[in-house]
């Protein structure tokens, strides 16, 4: 099994905040737009340097995206922050109606999705968004698994025409993949190549993966393990070549598992190669408070669980 190494903890969301910052420096169409959210979402540093393209529409979800999308009119690359459940739960009928009917070319950008959001509860946990946006025509959907691949993919989504969805978090995770990479929307990246099952993971399971594969390594399994952070387009050619090697697959995010990356995987292996699989996902139920690491135990969101995962699927290979 390969090593990760990494030399420091770092949240997602602050690895947004980081390339927007470069963007704004780089390229004068891009602008901010926040929902009275700009520390959370880290976009102070934006809006300090760059004031006349930064606008704080307040607590006006439903009007941000209206606005970002009025914006694109003119040439703008407008990126909005709030959090993932206000980002697309308050303000879905504004997304599909002004931004993903048309193809408008607005970033909608979201921090605090899923359990880890922790002490606030289930009313922020957002666990369908991902379902959600994939949904939508015209709409790429990104879930980037640390600090280095969420400022890379903030930089490349400003090339790609046409409404984003992105979505990232507030714990800190291990920062183990290269500061300087290429961020190709739609190519999944393979971090370790094995033969007894596939493991496909998105956004924070995908170290959760590979502290997985470390222990099946144990076990005298070898697992192939992918990256997936964009969700649609999904890479399918490498879904698809990898468990013709392994026979089966285990999907893996912190997500409803109704919905989200697994039901992607799902479809496609029914389509072209039916396999089998199994699921680590939260199980169609709301979040509630507690810590991070409470709840990503308490939901079966953890290393030990896509261990078990493999070891179930393994078993119905035949």
């Amino acid at each position: 099994m390969k090593e990760f190494p990494y030399s420091e903890k770092k949240d997602t969301r602050s690895g947004f905040g980081a390339g927007l910052l470069e963007l704004g420096r780089t390229n004068p169409n891009v602008v901010g737009l926040c929902a009275d959210l700009t520390g959370s979402l880290k976009m102070d540093a934006f809006q300090k340097e760059f004031p006349e393209r930064f606008f704080q529409v307040g607590i006006a979800e439903a009007n941000m995206i209206g606005l970002a999308a009025g914006m694109t009119i003119g040439g703008k690359i407008p990126y909005t922050g709030t959090f993932a459940n206000f980002s697309t739960g308050r303000v879905y009928d504004q997304i599909r109606q002004s931004v993903a009917y048309s193809g408008k070319n607005v970033k909608i950008c979201a921090s605090h999705a899923g359990v880890t959001l922790g002490e606030d509860g289930a009313t922020h946990q957002i666990l369908e968004d991902i379902g959600m946006m994939k949904m939508l025509p015209h709409m790429t959907v990104i879930n980037p698994c640390d600090f280095n691949q969420t400022k890379a993919a903030t930089i490349a989504i400003a090339e790609h025409d046409g409404p984003v969805y992105l979505r990232f978090g507030r714990p800190v995770v291990p920062n183990f993949t290269p500061a300087d990479q290429k961020f190709e929307i739609g190519k999944a990246v393979m971090l370790n190549e094995g033969t007894d099952v596939t493991i496909v993971a998105t956004g924070h399971l995908v170290w959760k993966a590979i502290l997985a594969g470390h222990i099946l390594a144990e076990k005298g399994i070898n697992a192939e393990i992918i990256n997936i952070h964009t969700i649609k387009p999904l890479d399918e050619e490498a879904i698809l070549k990898s468990v013709a090697k392994t026979g089966c697959v285990v999907t893996a995010e912190e997500h409803n598992r109704i919905g989200g990356l697994g039901d992607s995987v799902a479809q496609t292996l029914a389509k072209n190669n039916p396999t089998p699989q199994e699921y680590v996902a939260t199980n169609d139920t709301f979040g509630e408070s507690g810590t991070p690491d409470q709840l990503m135990e308490k939901y079966g969101l953890t290393e030990n669980d896509i261990v078990a995962a493999v070891e179930r699927v393994i078993a119905r290979k035949k």
